[in-house]
This record gives structure tokens, C-alpha cells and sequence, in this order.
């Protein structure tokens, strides 16, 4: 029976024989094969016998090229692993052109690897990336099953704009530039296939909602898009968001949820994930190496999951965040590259780690941020200037968390919906949740892409999603 690389290497099978398929990552001296099949990060060593290996086959054994391989497994002689295959038999599988095969056993630059993202998982550290991605997907999963949750499937196409941005996909089935018009020269979309205008969703929060008041506790994890015309290693045009809500939760509430949340995902990857992390942490610590002095993380990569999953997070009122950040350091000496000179400004990375990483020395919840800075559906504080929003802050990125208590009141919310142009006709099922049975309820963003980018320590969002979109890049 066929095991895979990391079977074998985790066995007791020395001097039994084995059989796997894998891929040659090198092939030297027409004997030593290092295989890979993507189970591990490590290769295991297969030894062939080439004075009875024709030359016709040995041509073939090439960087790339599938391969099945039968043997004995030995203890190795040689440097590097402990135990290696005696090969008895070999057959070739897929050859690989090796003039034409780009992932060649040398350093290649992520540039390089993203024009050849269909094969950049064949690398240690983008297969080390994915194999984390792939357990932090199951991770997230398991804690919302475990606790409760009603896994819920959003709609990809919408007619609204959770966000309010503006910076949505449109979806159309109309010909370019034969689109019907109205009579006072906009398109018509009541003669598009849904009979109104529609786009890619940017986030799937307001149908969860409507989950949340029915089930109770709900969440979704799925695809949104933003047409920002954004080429900074922050963003992508299509990602995926985790976005749980839950009804009869308040902001306190809400808090709890994101920390535990957090910590268990991280604390399932730091045990299911050891040998990919040990690695990535390698690669991390000599990335940083190559920086300027100013810039260098202060933390491994390890020491900034355990930064986060061994400490409580500390929760901190915008207004006095923002009287701390007036008051350091580096703002009087004019460090910010956006200073903050009173309240109600739009706090940016740098402060966000600022408070993380130089003042608390922890992560950090802020929460009642100003209203003309959040999102509509937030709910307004008794002060009336501010509402019940909360951000979670990392070490390195700054906020990777956005939530609220959301607006229950009916009469508070059509005010603020004016207030910003949006019409009422355009979110009436919405509305409905605050007429039948309305309650206090609460729930979060999270970007999925950011939660990764976190874990493995990767410098670019575009290398921690198999197939990054961004402006004027859709290949693959």
C-alpha cells in the first residue's frame, strides 16, 4: 500500500518495504533522489542503484518529475535524515522538462513564485504556508462548531453595500456598451438578470445577522471582494472573512468571543502545525535580518503567536487611546508619519502598534471609537458621539479584528441611514430585524488572509492565498 512521505518518516517500518509516489525536488551523483509529496515539509532520501538503472530511465529522473518508488527503508548512512529507501524498483510517472521547468532547487523571489503561483506550492515555504492555511481553515471551523454556531452561506451577489465604501464588483449579464438606457440616460437594470443593480459582496455580515436573530448564534466564512484599486501588501480584491454574530451578545460579550476565538485557533495551529512553523520561524528571523535596524521585528515569529495566545488582551476606550498616543513619544518628537493632534482622528497601523507593542506589551481591544468613523450599523453610545465598535490589535499589523454591538433600536438606525443617503427600500429586511423581535446582538470581521499573514509571517498578503487578486492581475 502506497504511504505518503510523512507516513514513512513518522513509522516504525525500518527494513519493511515501502512504496510512495512523490515528486524529485534534486537528483545527484545518477543515485541520491529527494522526494517530496507535499505531506511534509521534509524529503526523504531514495537511493538507487544506477549500475543497474538504465540510462534511458536515469535521464528522466528530473527535477519535478512524478514518480513511484518502491523499496526498503534503511537507516541512512549519509548526512541530513535518519533513515532513507533502498529503492528496488522505480517507474516514472509525469517527466519534467528540465530547461522548462521553472521551480528549480535554488532561491527564487516571491515575485518570481507569484507569476507561478500553480506551482509555487512545490517550495518548502509556500507548501509550509498552505499546509497552515489549510489547518487555521479547520481551526476556525472547529471552534464555531464546537461553541455552538450555525454555519451559515451568504450570498456571493448582493444588492446592497455592507460597507457603505461603494467599492463593489458589479454583476451584469448586459453586452459592453449596449446596455438599455433610462429615459434619463443611466443603465437600466431593471432589464438585467435580476431586475436590479447587483455586486460581488464585500462582506457577508447583514445576512448573518438575520441568522443571528433566528438561531442565535450563526457565522460565515466565505469570499468578498473590493474593486479598491489598492497595490500594497495589505490588500486583495478577492479574500475570505470569517464573520460570526450573536444574538443577546452585548460589546463586552463581543470582546470575550474575539479573544477566545483567537487563542484557540492559534493555540490548535501551534500543535497541529510544529515542523511548518519551525520553519517559517527560520525564515522569518533571516528576513528580518535583511531590514533596516528601525524596522526589524522585536519578536520571532513563535514569540509573537505566543505573545498573543499567553496573554490577556487589554481592553482600552478609544479616547483614551488616543490621550496615551498624544502624550508619547513618538508623536511630541513627531516619529508618526501621521500625527495625532485630537480626538477623532482615524487610527492608522503605526499607532495601533505603538500601543501593542510599545505601551501595553500586549494585544489590544479598543473599543467606542467616534460614530463618523465606523460603519451604520454600529450602535450609538448614549453620548451620542460615539458607538459600541471594538478593534482588535496584533504585534506587527496593527488591528486584525473589527466588530460591534450592532444597532437594535429601529428608530436610531433609519436616523443614521439617512443621515448617510441610505435608503431605506434598499435594506428593509434589514430594517425588519429591529421591528419583529428586535434584541441586543453583537459579532466581528476577521480576514482570513490577515489571520494567515500573522501566523506564518509572510511580509505580502499576496502569498498566503493560492491565487491572489489584485488590480490588473487575475491570472490563473
Amino acid at each position: 500500500m502506497t504511504k505518503t512521505v510523512n507516513e514513512i518518516l513518522q513509522s516504525d517500518l525500518l527494513l519493511q518495504e515501502v512504496e510512495l509516489k512523490g515528486w524529485v525536488r534534486t537528483f545527484r551523483s545518477n543515485r541520491f533522489i529527494a522526494l517530496n509529496d507535499g505531506s511534509t515539509l521534509n524529503n526523504i532520501q531514495c537511493v538507487i542503484d544506477f549500475e543497474n538503472t538504465s540510462e534511458e530511465l536515469l535521464k528522466r529522473i528530473t527535477t519535478g518529475a512524478a514518480i513511484h518508488v518502491k523499496g526498503t527503508l534503511v537507516e541512512s548512512q549519509g548526512k541530513g535524515q535518519t533513515v532513507e529507501i533502498q529503492v528496488s524498483e522505480i517507474n516514472i510517472l509525469g517527466d519534467s522538462n528540465p530547461e522548462e521547468y521553472p521551480i528549480q532547487p535554488k532561491k527564487h523571489s516571491f515575485e518570481f513564485l507569484r507569476e507561478n503561483a500553480h506551482l509555487r506550492t512545490r517550495t518548502n515555504t509556500f507548501s509550509a504556508v498552505m499546509r497552515v492555511r489549510s489547518k487555521l481553515s479547520f481551526a476556525v471551523h472547529k471552534y464555531f462548531q464546537e461553541n455552538g454556531f450555525n454555519y451559515v452561506h451568504t450570498p456571493i451577489i448582493t444588492g446592497s453595500d455592507a460597507e457603505g465604501a461603494g467599492e463593489m464588483f458589479k454583476v451584469s449579464t448586459f453586452e459592453t456598451n449596449k446596455a438599455p438606457l433610462t429615459e434619463d440616460g443611466k443603465i437600466d437594470y431593471s432589464k438585467d438578470f435580476f431586475g436590479k443593480e447587483t455586486n460581488l459582496t464585500v462582506s457577508g455580515q447583514l445576512e448573518v445577522e438575520t441568522y443571528a436573530m433566528s438561531l442565535g448564534k450563526a457565522y460565515t466564512f466565505g469570499p468578498t471582494f473590493r474593486a479598491e484599486n489598492s497595490n500594497t501588501t495589505r490588500h486583495l480584491a478577492e479574500f475570505w472573512m470569517i464573520e460570526p454574530e450573536v444574538a443577546f451578545m452585548d460589546l463586552d460579550g463581543n470582546m470575550d468571543l474575539a479573544e477566545d476565538f483567537i487563542k484557540y485557533v492559534l493555540r490548535d495551529v501551534l500543535e497541529t502545525c510544529k515542523e511548518d512553523l519551525a520553519f517559517l520561524d527560520q525564515r522569518f528571523t533571516q528576513e528580518e535580518k535583511s531590514k533596516p535596524q528601525a524596522e526589524r521585528s522585536e519578536m520571532s515569529l513563535l514569540e509573537k503567536l505566543h505573545f498573543v495566545v499567553d496573554n490577556n488582551f487589554k481592553r482600552v476606550s478609544y479616547t483614551e487611546a488616543i490621550e496615551i498616543l498624544r502624550n508619547s513619544k513618538p508623536n511630541k518628537k513627531k516619529k508618526f508619519q501621521f500625527p495625532i493632534s485630537e480626538w477623532g482622528a482615524d487610527l492608522q497601523s503605526e499607532h495601533e502598534r505603538f500601543l501593542v507593542e510599545k505601551h501595553f506589551k500586549c494585544p489590544v481591544i479598543l473599543f467606542d471609537y467616534p460614530a463618523n468613523i465606523k460603519a451604520f450599523y454600529m450602535r450609538l453610545n448614549e453620548d451620542g458621539k460615539t458607538v459600541r465598535a471594538m478593534d482588535v490589535l496584533f504585534p506587527g499589523i496593527g488591528e486584525i479584528v473589527g466588530g460591534s454591538q450592532r444597532e437594535e433600536r429601529y428608530d436610531v438606525l433609519i436616523e443614521k441611514m439617512k443621515a448617510l443617503d441610505i435608503e431605506e427600500e434598499e435594506l428593509w429586511w434589514y430594517l425588519d430585524l429591529r421591528k419583529f423581535g428586535t434584541a441586543v446582538h453583537s459579532g466581528f470581521g476577521l480576514g482570513f488572509e490577515r489571520l494567515v499573514q500573522f501566523t506564518t509571517g509572510m511580509g505580502n498578503i499576496r502569498d498566503v492565498i493560492p491565487f491572489p487578486r489584485t488590480p490588473q492581475n487575475a491570472e490563473f
